[in-house]
């Protein structure tokens, strides 16, 4: 049967995950794969998504592309042999009757993308950011349901085998208590990146870096560290002719006590993604540009831990890099189960509320706790802290550049 939006979302779920009759006697065959279609046919679906979604092709079709540009909707479909193409969503989804939508389009048209997928019954995997403020998360979250749909947002880096490894030894204190971590996306971005209209503007990229780049990262340590309290900020536009910043600098004190240093540049030529955890009874360093595996990881043992063999034991055995391949594989299996992805919900909110709270301390000069962010503040709104009646919150301090 067609799975989707002809049939409501609680009834998709249910014929979804009951198995056939055959799969109890043992005899079944081969599942059929999930029935996606791809919301933006620009770069970072041929580069990234579609390589992902080959590297699953057992698990997960694409069977139709939609795009504002019909030319390149068509382009698209030609090249990675999707059947149905078109320039309106709901035309296409009600064409092609999906499971996920893979939504690849500009950062400010996330919110209505992904709310007439949800409406439709349509689990969404969504590029970072997830919206470009608060309020258009908040909003999106509420087009959920119980069971599903959900929208997940790519954070493609929580899921390669040392971020799990890791995650294992700091939940059972394997490598003591976190006490320091550094958090640096050190990227180089040239002046003519920003020509594309829609980057380096508040309104439809909504923010700079903090936001589209070092989010990454910034979710990663999060993912594996926990939950935030405050935040000291300062950013910049030292370089690039750009309404956001091209650096940001922050301060974050964890809600474990640990504190977290956290970096975000586009300025930077010898390009890295940094991240190293300094813990009671280890140090741990992740060095890659856009991606790691096994051997971007370093496990260093504190003067005290002698044991040879425990250290030995720390790193992943299995050589899983990260990726969006790694992630979507996630997606399908909770897709399947109709169970809650990771990097959705609320696990998502804590990534965007720390990114919001540095904008909030880096423009109007003050600490910011996670509490101070409520749906009345302008940065709840706007990371630029415009009220949507166009008043403005920020001050002039040594924080804004």
């Amino acid at each position: 049967m067609s799975l989707g939006i002809r049939i409501n979302g609680d009834q998709m779920r249910t014929a979804r995950n009951r198995p056939p009759d055959s799969a109890l006697r043992g005899d079944a065959p081969p599942p059929t794969p999930v029935r996606a279609v791809v919301v933006g046919a620009g770069t970072i679906a041929g580069a990234s998504h579609m390589p992902a979604v080959q590297a699953l092709r057992d698990r997960v079709a694409v069977v139709g592309v939609v795009d504002v540009d019909d030319g390149r909707a068509r382009d698209f479909a030609a090249r990675w042999s999707v059947p149905v193409h078109g320039t309106d969503l709901r035309d296409v989804l009600g064409r092609c009757a999906p499971d996920l939508a893979i939504v690849c389009a500009p950062p400010a048209q996330h919110r209505e993308l992904v709310t007439q997928c949800l409406d439709a019954g349509v689990d969404v995997w969504c590029e970072k950011p997830a919206g470009i403020s608060l309020a258009d998360l908040d909003a999106m979250s509420r087009h959920e349901r119980p069971g599903g749909p959900y929208v997940s947002f790519v954070a493609q880096h929580r899921f390669g085998a040392g971020a799990r490894r890791l995650r294992e030894h700091l939940l059972s204190g394997e490598l003591g208590r976190p006490l320091v971590a550094l958090c640096n996306t050190m990227w180089f971005r040239p002046p003519e990146y920003f020509d594309v209209p829609w980057r380096g503007r508040w309104a439809t990229e909504g923010g700079g870096p903090t936001l589209g780049h070092g989010i990454h990262q910034i979710d990663l340590a999060l993912s594996l560290l926990g939950d935030w309290t405050e935040v000291r900020a300062m950013t910049g536009t030292l370089d690039r002719a750009i309404e956001v910043e091209d650096v940001s600098m922050a301060v974050v004190r964890l809600e474990s006590g640990a504190m977290l240093s956290v970096v975000c540049s586009l300025l930077s030529p010898r390009e890295e993604s940094y991240l190293r955890f300094d813990l009671t009874d280890a140090t741990v360093e992740l060095s890659h540009v856009y991606g790691y595996d096994n051997h971007s990881w370093t496990w260093a043992p504190a003067p005290h831990v002698t044991d040879s063999e425990r250290v030995r034991s720390w790193p992943p055995t299995d050589p899983g890099p990260s990726g969006h391949a790694a992630q979507l594989a996630h997606v399908l299996d909770r897709l399947t189960t109709g169970e809650r992805p990771e990097s959705s919900g609320t696990d998502a909110r804590r990534t965007l509320e720390l990114v919001t709270a540095i904008y909030r301390s880096a423009r109007t000069g003050l600490p910011v706790r996670r509490t101070d962010l409520t749906t009345d503040d302008p940065f709840y709104h706007s990371l630029s802290g415009e009220h949507p009646g166009g008043t403005s919150m920020t001050t002039t301090s040594e924080g804004e550049g």
